[in-house]
């Protein structure tokens, strides 16, 4: 749901609400336009504390994503640690953020509440509690509210992510975890969730989605259990929904026209499907359902490229780079500095007087003494790093500076290195974090630092002792290409010539899942097929997961091979076991669990869709492992046709 934060004014609240609840931008008041200034720190930093979760570099050169905790005690803290560990995992199992996690620094800020809990939970009758950050349903006890929305002090949220230095407005995303089992969060300026609910670490992506990616929701309706009505405005300037036809999209080259047809990476097939923007007719949507729609599925291709864009605009691609202030002599090494994507190499590409350098292959060094360079004039050089992800197919977001920065260099053959640089020994400056295990399709970097007046030092990769040849930008190694099978190996980087070396353990053993079903009816074995379930009404399955690492494993599945939906357990208890039925089970209003075509709202089709259904399940480890996918059917009979024994 896209709403906002608590405002410190409740006189402007109603004001507020009533703007996010259609998607539109607050007016700014004291509350959302609240900044670092020179005034005296904000009491709240006073017993706070900034723990790093994940750091991949300075925080001026990192999207920073600032977790803080309300409703959390002294004795609540190691709830809210965990409450951290669930979320940021589950997040880091979506795409793009499973791709660009190396962009991102974590950072937890632990500040102690008087009180356990937040404000009017669940209801406008509970009561207000003394916390840090004033969070409270129904949007800080507005009973022109509604209850799912957790608001915040934007003031106070603020002065705590200004306790990272080198954090800013610009490169951080704030989000606020109430202690509360409730369902609730909401997106703008800041995002919020529950910490607790089953729910919870499946609305902090969604609200990310409208903080960061400004995504709109794709809900049909605002009040749950009521129909939206009809879309009465023009075409949306959401980059998804839409009024215009498949062919229209076509034509026109316009909305997601690039994507139409492939099989939508949340189910189904991304086309034109109706509702959204809370109207259930006359505006159409991309994918069936995707998490801007219901929580547990993926971002589909359009919302993807959108968040990728997102993500990549918050930092620079290029790290750092020769000085270009002034024209250097051809007699020097000149280098840039990439990120480094968990998901993919970025491409670099040199050219001099506008033709590419040959034999350069991505390297992140050029020696301009192999180039020959004519005296009595002077040459133009540059480098171009660029991202080929495939998330992104629009060309102008690929040429945007998110994707694709340039670096120039005016080169003067007649200019000698008359000072030579300080000698710089050969050291790694910034590297794929050693302290935990790496995933068999990561891609793990080793960046060192650049001597100016010789050749680049290279770095040599071993995996379990033997080279393993990288040629061209021998700053990253792509673990999927090399064919790496179950159990941990040891990886090594080494830069030539030297002792310096670094290592890491490659966890190429994903985490296993088991399912515990009801007792069924009968169970049928056929050999080579998978194991079949009978029932004649309602049953549940229970997913578990165990990993040889000590961390968060994120267990997923699917039926009839639509999108893979994570599990959670069941909405009102995330110990309980997930529930099908032939038609769904109602819970505030929306609906769980429905065998076969999902069914999101009442007015969805309820039809029981009897006979056989797969269902497959995997898992996720911290490392990114994604687990072979395993399937048993269910077959649903209707009452009273089963027969029989057991």
């Amino acid at each position: 749901m896209r709403l906002l934060n608590r405002p410190a004014l409740l006189a402007v609240a109603g004001a507020l609400l009533a703007a996010c609840a259609i998607g539109t931008t607050p007016p700014a008041t004291a509350a959302t336009a609240a900044t670092a200034s020179t005034a005296a720190p904000h009491p709240v930093t006073a017993n706070a504390k900034v723990v790093p979760v994940q750091q991949t570099g300075p925080a001026d050169k990192r999207f920073n994503l600032v977790v803080l905790g309300d409703g959390y005690t002294t004795g609540d803290m190691p709830g809210f640690r965990a409450d951290v560990d669930k979320h940021i995992n589950v997040l880091w199992n979506m795409e793009p953020f499973a791709s660009y996690r190396s962009y991102i620094n974590v950072w937890a800020v632990e500040v102690p509440s008087a009180e356990s809990g937040v404000d009017c939970d669940p209801g406008l009758d509970a009561p207000r509690r003394d916390t840090a950050l004033d969070m409270g349903f129904w949007g800080g006890c507005n009973p022109a509210s509604v209850q799912r929305l957790l608001s915040i002090d934007s003031t106070a949220a603020t002065a705590l992510a200004d306790l990272i230095p080198g954090s800013k407005s610009t490169n951080r995303q704030i989000v606020g975890l109430a202690n509360s089992a409730t369902y609730g969060g909401a997106g703008g300026t800041f995002a919020t969730a529950s910490g607790g609910n089953a729910l919870s670490s499946l609305i902090t992506p969604h609200e990310i989605g409208h903080s960061l990616g400004k995504l709109q929701d794709e809900y049909d309706y605002y009040a749950r259990g009521v129909p939206g009505g009809v879309y009465e405005g023009g075409e949306p300037s959401s980059a998804h929904h839409t009024l215009l036809t498949e062919d229209e999209m076509r034509a026109k080259q316009r909305k997601w026209w690039r994507w139409l047809g492939e099989r939508s990476d949340s189910g189904g097939v991304i086309g034109r499907h109706e509702g959204g923007m809370y109207q259930t007719k006359g505006v159409w949507r991309p994918s069936k359902h995707s998490m801007m729609k219901t929580l547990g599925y993926a971002f589909d291709q359009v919302e993807r490229e959108i968040m990728t864009q997102a993500i990549s605009a918050k930092v620079d691609l290029v790290q750092g780079h020769t000085p270009n202030d002034a024209p250097i002599g051809d007699d020097r090494t000149v280098w840039v500095d990439t990120l480094h994507p968990v998901g993919g190499e970025l491409d670099t590409v040199w050219r001099l007087d506008g033709r590419k350098v040959d034999g350069t292959a991505g390297e992140r060094s050029l020696d301009l003494r192999r180039l020959g360079l004519a005296e009595g004039r002077d040459h133009r050089l540059s480098a171009t790093v660029s991202d080929p992800t495939p998330f992104v197919r629009d060309p102008k977001i690929r040429a945007s500076a998110a994707l694709t920065r340039t670096v120039t260099w005016t080169v003067d053959p007649s200019v000698t290195t008359t000072t030579e640089p300080p000698s710089t020994a050969p050291e790694f400056t910034g590297h794929t974090r050693t302290g935990a295990p790496v995933g068999v399709e990561s891609v793990v970097y080793a960046d060192t630092t650049h001597p100016a007046g010789r050749e680049a030092p290279r770095v040599r990769w071993t995996l379990d002792g033997r080279p393993v040849p990288n040629p061209g930008n021998d700053r990253d190694l792509d673990l999927g290409e090399l064919p790496l099978r179950g159990g941990d190996h040891t990886l090594k980087a080494r830069i030539a010539g030297t002792d310096r070396t670094l290592t890491w353990t490659v966890d190429a053993t994903p985490a296993r899942a088991a399912y515990e079903l009801s007792e069924p009816l009968r169970t049928v074995r056929r050999a080579g097929k998978p194991v079949e379930y009978v029932y004649d009404g309602p049953f549940t399955m229970k997913l578990t997961a165990r990993d040889d690492q000590d961390s968060y494993v994120v267990t997923q599945f699917r039926v009839d091979g639509d999108g893979w939906y994570t599990y959670f357990g069941w909405p009102t208890d995330a110990n309980a076991p997930f529930r099908f039925t032939p038609g769904g089970t109602v819970i505030d209003d929306l609906l769980y669990g429905k065998l076969g075509t999902p069914r999101v709202v009442p007015w969805d089709d309820a039809t029981p869709e009897y006979g056989s259904h797969t269902i497959e399940y995997r898992t996720i480890d911290a490392a990114g492992n994604v687990a072979p996918a395993k399937a048993f059917r269910a077959t649903l009979i209707p009452p009273g046709a089963g027969g029989g024994e057991r």
